[in-house]
């Protein structure tokens, strides 16, 4: 199950920038990440920080437990 949820936070980074029709280079630079940073964050190769999913989730307007994948509702709660 655990894994589940972890394939789930790394596609749901990369769901919400397509559905935004944003590319790597522009999350990046929104998020203040160098492009190879955010690329191996969107690829697991690096574990997200709890930063990195609370600027995600400011960024794209969701719930840090959608971005998690601890529920399928995206609307934030604050």
């Amino acid at each position: 199950m655990k894994n589940n949820k972890v394939n789930t936070l790394y596609q749901r980074i990369t769901d919400l920038r397509e559905d935004k029709d944003m590319t790597q280079a522009e999350v990046a630079q929104h998020l203040n990440l160098h492009l190879t940073q955010y690329r191996r964050y969107e690829k697991a190769e690096t574990p997200v920080t709890a930063d990195f999913i609370k600027n995600i989730s400011k960024l794209y307007n969701v719930s840090a437990d959608y971005v998690l994948g601890l529920t399928n509702n995206k609307q934030k709660f604050w």
